[in-house]
């Protein structure tokens, strides 16, 4: 509807500040405030707890959960000193040196700052002419990224939410590749045969999540077996791709692990890497977790076969502890990136020498996630990353070590920086392996993970071994010391005496 516009809202318009809008002033005082209370907050983590471990009704109460959205505004001084105490105060802190869940990092302070200058500056890394020095950045960052790897530094590449982005990418891109049609024009039913596409049972869900999305169907993927380290078993790829072709199945592609969500097992990536090439497949690799370890000078012959890999998934925000996203993927040929997701609508006007984030991914708009990656890998360079890595998996072998000092700990596995392990009461034993117990110990050490997070004193999460419920660990965390490993095993034998006290029923 149009209306004739009054004096006064010409008036108000030709001098326009919006409700939004701070005085540099004002956004300067906001900001030194909340910078202090950072400050202050990351000094204190090891002295919190490590989660509040508190209800859903309490987390709700906080921020008046059911209230109607406010018809005024107000003042965002206290609301933004409010929220950062309350963040500060109920939130599970994965900076904590004792913070050993998952596979998420304690996050660089230098890259708070740097998502702190990039929201200020906001530019849209889809296109080059919207982010001309946030797109070269993320270039160079993908480049300093393959090289630490020792993956091909002419690769292609770009950043991403994080794993499964990255290996939908890596998994797109071996689809248009492999196919044998044009996928893109005419769809997957334009396909003669069935898909199959391989990988290990240790592999995690995003490739459940990719066959879905991307129309081959959870069906379409095989399940190799892994041997006793848990890797996939070579000789059982080969004969189960030689199995569906003699079926009149159409193999794909090769999906390899480096580093495993549960124990951290690196797949035999050469000899996959044989296979695939001799039955010409796609050969994707995700790295998500394992893949920076590449970087050490010790790293195994089977690491530093990521190399070898037409696609590499990896997340910055795990390894190189990036605050979260950071997720990356490099594929081999650049080329193949542009063949997979380039479109060239009428009212694009771009410069076809540059780079153009939006002609090699899923997005079109794109915040500019590689300033955190590019400051911190010139804070510390190669040299920092591969001591902090190193000493992450040197922390696991401690511990790794010292668990056959407390009878009641059983050391299960050891892979990079995970271990698992789990508690066994004196008087189940010499029972292990009866269903009975291995139940009863299932049950056992579930609770003593749920009494480890009510206690805040640290935090593990949990992996299955050969049907065995463990406790697991995992550091990739520069703030975990030689100290906290070693106050882990009495920790878990205390709890776990309280909680067997409970299965006893004294």
């Amino acid at each position: 509807m149009t209306t004739t516009p009054t004096p006064n809202l010409i008036a108000r318009l030709r001098k326009r500040r919006a409700p939004l809008d701070l005085r540099p002033d004002e956004f300067r005082a906001l900001g030194h405030h909340l910078v202090d209370q950072i400050a202050d907050f990351l000094g204190s983590l090891p002295s919190r707890k490590v989660t509040p471990c508190e209800p859903v009704q309490s987390v709700r109460q906080l921020i008046d959960f059911n209230r109607s959205l406010p018809e005024q505004g107000t003042e965002p001084g206290p609301v933004l000193a409010r929220i950062a105490d309350q963040l500060f105060d109920h939130s599970l802190h994965n900076g904590h040196p004792r913070f050993w869940g998952y596979v998420t990092s304690s996050a660089a302070p230098i890259g708070a700052l740097a998502d702190f200058l990039a929201s200020a500056v906001n530019p849209n890394a889809g296109g080059w002419k919207l982010a001309p020095l946030a797109t070269e950045i993320e270039v160079q960052t993908i480049r300093w990224i393959a090289e630490l790897i020792g993956y091909p530094s002419d690769c292609g590449g770009l950043l991403l939410s994080g794993g499964n982005m990255a290996n939908f990418v890596g998994f797109l891109v071996g689809r248009r590749t492999k196919c044998g049609w044009d996928v893109r024009q005419a769809g997957m039913q334009a396909g003669a045969k069935q898909l199959r596409v391989y990988t290990s049972q240790e592999t995690h869900t995003w490739i459940q999540k990719a066959a879905d999305l991307f129309g081959l169907g959870t069906d379409a993927i095989v399940w190799v077996p892994v041997d006793g380290e848990r890797r996939m078993d070579a000789a059982q790829l080969r004969s189960l791709i030689q199995k569906d072709r003699a079926a009149g199945l159409q193999p794909l592609m090769v999906a390899g692990t480096a580093g495993s969500v549960g124990t951290g097992a690196v797949d035999p990536l050469n000899e996959i890497a044989d296979i695939c090439a001799e039955n010409d497949l796609w050969f994707h690799v995700d790295g998500a977790y394992g893949a920076f370890a590449a970087a050490l000078p010790d790293a195994s012959p089977d690491l530093r076969a990521l190399s070898r890999a037409d696609s590499v998934a990896m997340d910055p925000h795990k390894w190189l502890y990036a605050p979260l996203e950071a997720g990356c993927v490099l594929v081999r040929r650049r080329q193949l990136l542009l063949d997979t997701f380039s479109y060239h609508p009428p009212y694009y006007h771009f410069d076809p020498e540059l780079t153009q984030f939006f002609d090699l991914g899923p997005q079109n708009s794109r915040g500019f996630r590689a300033l955190k990656v590019w400051l911190a890998l010139q804070q510390v360079g190669r040299e920092g990353y591969v001591r902090m890595i190193s000493d992450d998996i040197k922390l696991a072998g401690e511990l790794y070590r010292i668990l056959p000092d407390h009878p009641e700990l059983e050391r299960q596995t050891r892979g990079l920086s995970i271990v698992t392990f789990r508690y066994i009461p004196s008087d189940l034993r010499a029972r292990c392996g009866d269903p009975d117990v291995e139940k009863s110990l299932d049950d056992l050490n579930r609770e003593i993970l749920d009494r480890l997070e009510a206690s805040g004193e640290a935090f593990l999460s949990n992996a299955m071994v050969n049907g065995r419920f463990c406790l697991r660990l995992c550091i990739v965390n520069f703030r975990t010391s030689l100290e906290d490993i070693e106050a882990l095993p009495p920790l878990i034998v205390r709890l776990g005496a309280e909680a067997d006290w409970k299965r006893r029923g004294t």
